[in-house]
Formats: structure tokens, C-alpha cells, sequence
């Protein structure tokens, strides 16, 4: 049984579709990748997954249980964190205090010292920075910070909502490398991203949106070499590929 499923995932805002119809799953221990331009509901489907919104129709299920609905903190409580595109800190508290409040739903307050120490671990900058303002971040900073926010929770699924967005490409590849750390490690990611290059390259599989509907999907691989993907969700042309 896969670890997450959406089945006919439908979100709208009024009269507005944020997404139309969506059905993915997530087996335990892969990346999967939600690829799409601006606008595709990638961020309206995380959101969803979350608990940040509310489906209008269709079915969530984590690990068999039915969570379509259900509040945000529960979502977290059961092993599901969201790191979200734009970072979302409270600028005005330190490093460690955003860190600690990304435990408040951490089940066993014991683990909160080695969760911590694992955060510190994987962005040493974070440790150096632990009782600076997060207003005073650099952005590849402020991204290390939403993302060991979510690890915080210890969870089981880590969605990432754009990681990439507005990164010199140093710190892109510093996250990425990061990423693929955490998913050797057996951490399941599911990954929202306009990079396509970036997010084939770590997927395992992957699905391409496009008006809140999925266009495609495959094996990330496959995605990287097929020419429909490439000429037309990557612009490119004249035998180019995917490296």
C-alpha cells in the first residue's frame, strides 16, 4: 500500500479552480516530483496534502487512514511536514526559536535535543546563526531554516513547496545535495518544483501538471528522455536531454 494517496483531488477558491482533478501516490522511501509552471496547483495540492485548504471533493489518505480535511497540526502530528514556497518564518524570532516551534507537534519532547543536533548537523550555518534573527537571513539561509523547520516534526513525509525559487545556483546545489542525504537516509520527499532538470534529477517519479490536472506521469527517467516533456514543458529542442 502506498504511503500517501490522493485520489480526484478537487480545491476550489470561490469560484475560482485551484486544482481540478488530481491523483498521485507516494511510496514509502521515494521522491516523487510534482512538476508544472506557475499556476499548475502545485502549491494548491501540497497545500491540500497539508491541511493548509480545504478539498471541495476527492480523497487524502495517509498510510490507509483517511485524513481529507483534517486540520493542519494533526496533519503534522501524523508524520506529514510541509516545508512551503516563500519560506514562511516568524522573521522577528531567532533561528532556534522558528526551530522549536517546528516541534510543537513532535510526539516524544525527548527527541527534541538529537532533532536539534541533526538540524545543526546538515546546515552548520543554522548552528553559527542559532540566536540571530531570521529577518537578518540571507535567502539560502532563510530556505535552510524552513526546511530544518519541518524536520523539526521528525517526520516521514517532508513536501517542499519550490525549494529552489530565488537561490543562487551554489545554494541550489548545496540544498539538493542535502536532499538527496535525507532521502539515502530513507526520508520520503515529495517535491513541488518548476525546475524540471532539477527535480528529474533526484525523483523517482514524477508528475507534470498542468491547469490543476496531471498532463503526464512516469518514471523520472523516462520523463527526462521523452521528447513531449522536453519540447514541451522544458523548451527545449534539437535533441537536447535532460542531464
Amino acid at each position: 500500500m502506498p504511503e500517501l494517496t490522493v485520489d480526484h483531488l478537487e480545491v476550489r477558491y470561490g469560484d475560482l479552480v485551484g486544482v481540478g482533478d488530481i491523483s498521485l501516490k507516494v511510496e514509502a522511501g521515494q521522491v516523487v516530483a510534482l512538476l508544472g509552471s506557475n499556476g499548475a496547483g502545485k502549491t494548491t495540492t501540497l497545500n491540500a496534502i497539508a491541511g493548509l485548504v480545504r478539498p471541495s471533493r476527492g480523497h487524502i489518505a495517509w498510510r490507509g487512514e483517511a485524513i481529507t480535511g483534517q486540520p493542519a497540526y494533526a496533519i503534522v502530528a501524523k508524520g506529514l511536514a510541509l516545508s512551503p514556497e516563500g519560506w514562511r518564518l516568524f522573521v522577528g524570532q531567532t533561528v532556534e526559536q522558528n526551530l522549536r516551534l517546528g516541534a510543537v507537534a513532535l510526539a516524544d519532547r525527548a527527541r527534541m535535543a538529537a532533532l536539534f543536533e541533526r538540524v545543526y548537523t546538515l546546515f552548520p550555518r543554522l548552528a553559527e546563526r542559532r540566536k540571530q534573527s531570521a529577518g537578518t537571513l540571507s535567502g539560502g539561509e532563510r530556505q535552510m531554516l524552513a526546511l530544518g523547520r519541518a524536520l523539526m516534526s521528525e517526520p516521514r513525509l517532508l513536501m517542499l513547496d519550490e525549494p529552489s525559487l530565488g537561490l543562487a545556483p551554489a545554494v541550489v546545489e548545496q540544498l539538493y545535495d542535502t536532499l538527496d542525504e535525507l532521502h539515502r537516509a530513507g526520508l520520503t520527499l515529495l517535491l513541488a518544483e518548476q525546475s524540471i532538470p532539477l527535480a528529474l534529477g533526484i525523483a523517482d517519479y514524477a508528475y507534470v501538471l498542468q491547469t490543476g490536472r496531471i498532463a503526464l506521469e512516469g518514471a523520472a527517467a523516462e520523463l527526462a528522455r521523452d521528447p513531449q516533456v522536453q519540447e514541451i514543458y522544458l523548451g527545449m529542442s534539437n535533441g537536447a536531454t535532460v542531464q
